[in-house]
């Protein structure tokens, strides 16, 4: 849980509780850190937020609608059809980004406010987690958690899958895409499958599920600069976008977001050890 041990970024010390103003502060105006483990959270952070699965699932989720929908045709081939397919997926863009985001920092808030301001900075199981619902849950905080990973499980399981199948496929070539039916595209739908299962039998292992999910969040914070940057370097491409290529305006945001994802993969290595 990234978000958890985010925690720490809006502490000012264990055992006392956190005022909103200190909080907002904190959250702000977080205390910089040289060590390796700061470093590592700061990846984390980045990754749960620019998570490179998303990349595929949402890439190929337009290309499939192309050939689904009536009418619908790739923009370079249909330019009357960019305005509004270009202003649904701005809306859906911003939208999901200020939800996701605004869940985030309640996160980190209400944890720095139970667990760190408690001492407690190293979450191991998910009874620990839920403490952080205790507060406002009172004796329901693990009912109402479980609940919570039970949603979060049911929401992220069908894309996690879903956007391995289509990389895989992508990568090999073989048919994809959920429109299809089995007999039409044995390999994406077997790849899907093999990734739901592997994600249940690791629940069998002596795994640490908080540690497992802090370090892929890390992993998708070091993959997701040379993903960035080669979608950047592609949306940039005339051959490519045709008249799309991306404004001067997004390009210097998209550059500057591949920037910092890539000095802190550097920035975690470098202080490895301290």
């Amino acid at each position: 849980m990234a978000d958890a041990r985010a925690a720490r970024l809006c502490g000012d010390g264990a055992g006392r509780r956190h005022p909103n103003g200190a909080a907002a502060r904190g959250a702000l105006l977080p205390r910089l850190s040289k060590s390796g483990e700061y470093a590592a959270l700061f990846v984390a952070v980045l990754g749960t937020t620019i998570s490179p699965y998303l990349f595929f699932w949402q890439a190929s989720e337009e290309a499939e609608e192309v050939g689904t929908e009536p009418g619908r045709k790739p923009l370079k081939r249909a330019p009357a059809q960019a305005k509004s397919a270009l202003r649904r997926i701005r809306i859906d863009t911003y939208l999901g980004m200020a939800i996701s985001n605004a869940v985030g920092i309640f996160i980190v808030v209400s944890t720095a406010a139970t667990l760190h301001a408690h001492g407690v900075t190293n979450i191991q199981t998910s009874a620990q987690a839920a403490e952080a619902l205790r507060p406002i849950a009172g004796p329901l905080a693990f009912a109402a958690f479980a609940l919570g990973i039970v949603g979060t499980g049911l929401l992220a399981v069908p894309v996690l899958a879903g956007s391995a199948a289509y990389a895989l496929g992508e990568t090999f070539g073989w048919r994809v895409g959920l429109d299809r039916k089995l007999g039409r595209a044995p390999g994406f739908y077997a790849a899907i499958a093999a990734a739901t299962l592997i994600g249940a039998l690791i629940n069998l292992t002596g795994l640490d599920p908080i540690k497992a999910l802090f370090w892929s969040a890390v992993i998708n914070g070091l993959v997701a600069a040379p993903v960035m940057a080669m979608t950047m370097l592609l949306a940039g491409r005339r051959d490519t976008m045709g008249r799309f290529t991306l404004p001067w305006p997004l390009a210097l945001v998209g550059w500057g977001a591949t920037a910092i994802m890539a000095a802190a993969g550097v920035a975690m290595f470098a202080t490895m050890g301290h």
